[in-house]
């Protein structure tokens, strides 16, 4: 048997694009002899399509689509994932579901058993867990199909009191697959990879899982569909963070062998090349899904602004991103000089307006009520705010969308002015800590000088008063990195922090100001999702709340 996986890129809600998508891959898969052609988890309407799962026209929809897709599949099947209603009275109204189609009509109905309900997934609110579970029999060969998260269930702490493979090996299958919708973080694919090996391994079996790539607002898709032997071996893994098909044949001995040079690398990509990898996908899905084309962005001659510029120039070309030097009267000479620099290296637009006579005006306005006070915050982010006003103004007047250009250390510690820098349509690098940011500069200059090398060494600054620097709120970078990832990523607690030799005064202070910045998250762009635990859908804490606070 012949089996062709088509990783793609999918539109939440686009049926028209999705099923012609599918639908080409099935036509082509056909002329290259694909016996079956496999897709993604959800794949027709796309992942996570949250609450528009509570429209009956949206399941519809979905099902007009696979009938489409059905009238295609003459001498050829596929699988494919979709919503659709529960005919049972009792649990929720939809199913996750994988369809069987073959000869134009839908020969088997797989529904997902497990229904992850953490982190960033909750799938809970709509589907309901199948408890039915039978092979499917195609070609002389029995198929052990499971959906996603079916197939996680293999850890020392399991999530789940079943295991749907449990039952599904006693009517003994000659293969597995697998459709997933498996979000990236860039320590998931080492995870992802060891999870499936153990079901292989354990039920003695190959597996085919196959993965979408692309992004949904915050989350991103990273592909990597893999596939594994009868002893868990790892035999081939296909990109990641592109569209790829790849054919592989199941033999009457039930090995597998594929038609393809291994796409496999001795060495797969370090963290900060995936997290680059993945912000580019991010920045350019979210732009082109949402029908955008032009971002804005405040240049300040930092890294922040930097990396941020050179993502998204990476992302959407250098002609579509417009770098704006927001100078005040704080700005220094070599930030101007650094800004220019990368403007010149990226040869994107730029413009320059200061905001000197702005903030002037505001403060004088507002001299009656501040009277003779002395300087602090407010004039600080007076500025921060003047410069939103005015690249809001301009995505206003020509139809940009604001890249936000916070790191997640300081969104973490609530380092950055409400509506003002940390406004935006997308924030690019809320996920990258600040440690990170600078490796991340130094990995897009791998190959030449893109980002100015004084950008990436100059001590960092918010550029807001004289002299200032952001050690003198905050501690060093690489200490209050660590802190804040055994806090959010590893979620422990101030005590156990302090017990790993931290000073208790530091840990203390940055879980408070940590915890005080919840209502500054809650008002700040979707952030792209490169890490295990991003801020956002994936942590879900109260603004008022006295724990640890």
């Amino acid at each position: 048997m012949k089996i062709a996986l088509a990783q793609l890129n999918y539109h939440i809600g686009n049926f028209e694009s999705n099923t012609a998508k599918i639908i080409d891959h099935i036509l082509k898969a056909k002329q290259n002899g694909a016996d079956l052609v496999v897709f993604a988890e959800l794949c027709v309407c796309g992942y996570p399509a949250r609450d528009f799962l509570e429209f009956d026209e949206f399941i519809g929809l979905c099902e007009e689509s696979a009938k489409k897709i059905a009238g295609v599949c003459i001498d050829v099947a596929c699988i494919i994932g979709l919503p659709t209603f529960n005919n049972k009275t009792e649990g929720k109204d939809l199913n996750n579901s994988a369809y069987f189609i073959e000869d134009g009509k839908v020969k088997a109905v797989v529904n997902k058993a497990l229904l992850p309900n953490y982190d960033v997934f909750d799938e809970y609110r709509y589907f309901e867990p199948s408890t039915d579970f039978n092979c499917i029999e195609f070609k002389g060969k029995k198929i052990a199909l499971t959906i996603c998260e079916d197939l996680w269930n293999t850890i020392e702490n399991p999530l789940y009191i079943t295991r749907p493979m449990d039952i599904l090996i006693h009517q003994q299958p000659d293969v597995m697959i697998n459709i997933a919708a498996s979000p990236f973080a860039y320590n998931h694919d080492e995870t992802r990879i060891a999870i499936l090996s153990d079901n292989a391994s354990r039920y003695k079996l190959p597996l085919l899982y196959i993965n979408n790539i692309g992004a949904q607002t915050e989350l991103i898709f990273d592909g990597g569909s893999l596939v594994f032997d009868n002893a868990g071996t790892l035999i081939d893994e296909m990109p990641y963070f592109e569209e790829s098909t790849a054919y592989y044949t199941l033999n009457d001995d039930n090995t597998i062998s594929f038609e393809h040079p291994s796409t496999m690398k001795t060495d797969r990509p370090g963290d900060i090349e995936q997290i680059h990898q993945g912000i580019v996908l991010g920045i350019r899905d979210y732009f082109y899904k949402s029908g955008f084309k032009q971002a804005i962005l405040g240049l300040s001659g930092g890294i922040d602004s930097a990396v941020v510029c050179a993502l998204a120039a990476e992302a959407l070309g250098a002609q579509n991103v417009m770098a704006v030097l927001l100078p005040s009267r704080f700005s220094t000479d070599h930030s101007l000089k650094d800004a220019e620099d990368l403007v010149a290296n990226l040869g994107c637009k730029s413009e320059t307006i200061a905001i000197k006579d702005i903030t002037q005006a505001i403060e004088t306005s507002l001299h009656p009520q501040f009277k003779n006070l002395p300087f602090n915050i407010a004039e600080e982010n007076i500025q921060s705010r003047s410069r939103a006003i005015l690249l809001m103004a301009m995505c206003n007047k020509f139809g940009y969308i604001l890249l936000n250009t916070s790191n997640k250390s300081e969104a973490a510690v609530g380092y950055g002015t409400l509506y003002g820098d940390m406004c935006g349509g997308i924030s690019v690098i809320g996920d990258v800590y600040k440690t990170q940011v600078f490796a991340l500069a130094r990995h897009i200059n791998k190959d030449k000088e893109i980002i100015p090398i004084n950008s990436i060494v100059k001590p960092p600054s918010a550029e807001l008063r004289p002299d200032q620097k952001d050690t003198d709120s905050l501690p060093e970078y690489d200490i209050l990195d660590k802190i804040l990832e055994e806090y959010i990523e590893y979620r422990r607690s101030s005590a156990e922090i302090i017990k790993m030799g931290y000073d208790e005064a530091t840990v203390r202070r940055v879980i408070k100001l940590t915890n005080s910045a919840e209502h500054k998250r809650y008002q700040t762009p979707p952030i792209l999702r490169v890490s295990p635990k991003a801020f956002g859908m994936g942590r879900r804490m109260p603004i008022v709340g006295k724990y640890l606070s």
